[in-house]
């Protein structure tokens, strides 16, 4: 799997699925996860459509690069964030969401594509929204997937799929995997799959056991803050997509970003959670299709 600079402190892992020549597709994956959470067989798919698609590893995810060197003990951090004393987080936090951003951005320079079509999923979706922000010139539509607007009225979890989130998974495979499962509460209520979870789980264990990046990709996530003003004058063709059974972002966090961003589309699918399952690729894959058109 290819490897590249993307500045001088970062180089991402990434892979790519189409023809070169077809409008490209950049896919941003959300917290803590590899670029295997967006399925070879979804991004195929998306690339049979006529599109070239890009996934990758967020720093500090996957084969990225890691900031080992920037250790960030989340309940400390959380305990300022709630406290109100946001210096002391701040600098806790080794980067922000705008770096990360960057990062995809980055990448599209190092495959030589000036502009692409950007899809971010979850965290992903406020890492799109910020590339969509921040460099308009280099973001062709934006589709915001199971995201929200960094309002935090929005878009909440539910007190379940916050446990199951804030609880450490075990670190030996067994016990990871079988962790995985817990992931159900957020997922869609009719195909959630606790076999599809395992499975991520174990390849994604498997690949890069990496626990620690995940709480300085919260400290980007939480630190990143309302983009409430920014979106209401953002002019970016915009998609917004969420699924009703969704208890980890609820559905208002997607129905907000499509209020206030101006002639935004919004796709409300039922039977989708925080999760895509693949029963409902074709949906999906469809809205974003016509959406890059």
């Amino acid at each position: 799997m290819p490897i590249v600079d993307v500045s001088s402190e970062v180089a991402l892992a990434y892979e790519t699925f189409g023809d070169v020549g077809d409008p490209p597709v950049l896919l941003v994956m959300g917290f803590g996860a590899q670029m295997l959470a967006w399925h070879e067989d979804f991004c195929r798919a998306l690339a049979e459509r006529g599109r070239y698609v890009i996934r990758y590893d967020n720093r500090d995810s996957g084969l990225s690069t890691k900031f080992d060197d920037h250790p960030v003990d989340v309940g400390t951090f959380m305990l300022a964030v709630s406290a109100g004393d946001i210096p002391a987080a701040l600098a806790m936090a080794p980067y922000r969401l705008h770096d990360m951003a960057a990062d995809g951005l980055g990448l599209l320079t190092a495959l030589g594509i000036e502009r692409a079509h950007v899809v971010g999923s979850s965290m992903g979706g406020m890492i799109a929204q910020t590339m969509a922000l921040t460099f308009p010139e280099r973001v062709l539509t934006l589709t915001s997937m199971m995201s929200s607007t960094g309002e935090r009225e929005y878009g909440k979890a539910s007190p379940e799929s916050q446990a199951v989130l804030s609880s450490p998974r075990p670190t030996d495979r067994e016990g990871y995997v079988a962790a995985a499962e817990k992931e159900l509460v957020w997922s869609s209520k009719r195909y959630g799959d606790a076999a599809s979870l395992r499975d991520l789980a174990g390849r994604s264990y498997d690949r890069s056991f990496h626990p620690a990046g995940a709480g300085r990709q919260l400290g980007a996530m939480v630190l990143a803050g309302s983009r409430a003003d920014a979106l209401r004058e953002l002019r970016v063709p915009t998609l917004v997509i969420h699924g009703l059974d969704d208890t980890l972002i609820d559905p208002s966090g997607g129905e907000r970003t499509a209020e206030l961003v101006p002639g935004a589309e919004l796709l409300l699918i039922p039977d989708m959670g925080h999760d895509r399952p693949r029963q409902l690729w074709p949906e999906i894959i469809e809205a974003v299709a016509a959406h890059t058109a």
